[in-house]
């Protein structure tokens, strides 16, 4: 059974920080491993200082859990601390416990060739014009996978090629789609979203085939669905078009400020990462356009 302090910290994130469904379900999950811990140690959650944490932290590494997990779990419960001091609690020294590193392995990326054949595979039925809109979107906008399962049918101005979409912690932003996904949304809502279920929720762009909202799962299975048949690799999914969507514009010369606004990201640090999945066509156009690049 979760510990009411914890049910109220996850409410609280819901409420005051408006945090998403996927998130809280995180936390959630984060959060039961520091409750067995505690329960195991006899330990009161709000008694809980630096000192304890660091066992909970080794035995987290010692279970074998990756570096990024450890890190998130340890950042939930110094999250769920921190909230219980501000509610009276006796916490100590969370803070001193160091959190792991987060691997800064750049994100794998598709080829420019890879993903317009993954965005041009769908067919002509209602489903495959479905998906082209989904993959289109995906590639042409940079959108995450809640940002596009969010889309209103107001939310695409096809005149000037622009999305609004509604990005983490509830910002919204205004990007450029592109003429190729314009076109793809227009055909969908011609000739292929009448013709998924017998009623379609009005409120949603992107609908399934019994007309309800399209879910996060759903556009998981719609990128799988057709990179498999083009032997794509199995980390071949929705992100991975972001991906794309980013280092493809930083290959072809924008600059990281812009690529920020257009992905939402907060920090630049963040977007950086790109410059090092297209180094190498960055270096090739250095040398080729520096006339001290090369040795003599």
């Amino acid at each position: 059974m979760q510990d009411p302090r914890i049910t109220d910290f996850l409410t609280s994130l819901q409420l005051e920080r408006d945090a998403s469904p996927h998130t809280i379900t995180a936390y959630r999950t984060d959060l039961a491993d520091l409750q067995a811990f505690l329960t195991a140690g006899g330990l009161d959650l709000d008694a809980v200082t630096g000192q304890d944490l660091e066992p909970f932290a080794l035995e987290l590494r010692e279970r074998g859990l990756a570096p990024a997990t450890v890190r998130r779990r340890l950042a939930a419960a110094r999250s769920l601390l921190r909230h219980r001091t501000r509610e009276g609690a006796r916490t100590a020294g969370v803070r001193d416990v160091p959190l792991p590193k987060a691997p800064q392995a750049p994100p794998h990326a598709l080829s420019s060739e890879q993903a317009i054949l993954l965005v041009e595979h769908p067919d002509a039925t209602p489903l495959g014009l479905r998906d082209r809109a989904v993959l289109e979107l995906l590639y042409g906008a940079g959108l995450r996978v809640s940002e596009l399962c969010g889309l209103r049918p107001g939310d695409l101005d096809a005149e000037l090629g622009l999305v609004r979409v509604l990005g983490k912690g509830g910002r919204e932003r205004v990007v450029p789609c592109g003429g190729q996904a314009v076109r793809a949304v227009e055909r969908y809502l011609a000739r292929g979203r009448t013709h998924l279920g017998t009623r379609q929720d009005p409120d949603a762009l992107l609908i399934n085939s019994r007309g309800g909202r399209l879910t996060r799962r759903g556009v998981f299975l719609i990128v799988r669905r057709h990179a498999e048949p083009l032997q794509l690799p199995d980390w071949v999914g929705p992100h991975a078009l972001r991906h794309a969507f980013a280092t493809h514009l930083v290959e072809g010369g924008c600059d990281l400020r812009t690529v920020q606004e257009l992905l939402g990201h907060q920090r630049i640090a963040t977007t950086a990462i790109y410059t090092h999945v297209a180094g190498t066509h960055l270096r090739e156009t250095f040398l080729s356009a520096h006339p001290r690049a090369r040795a003599a």
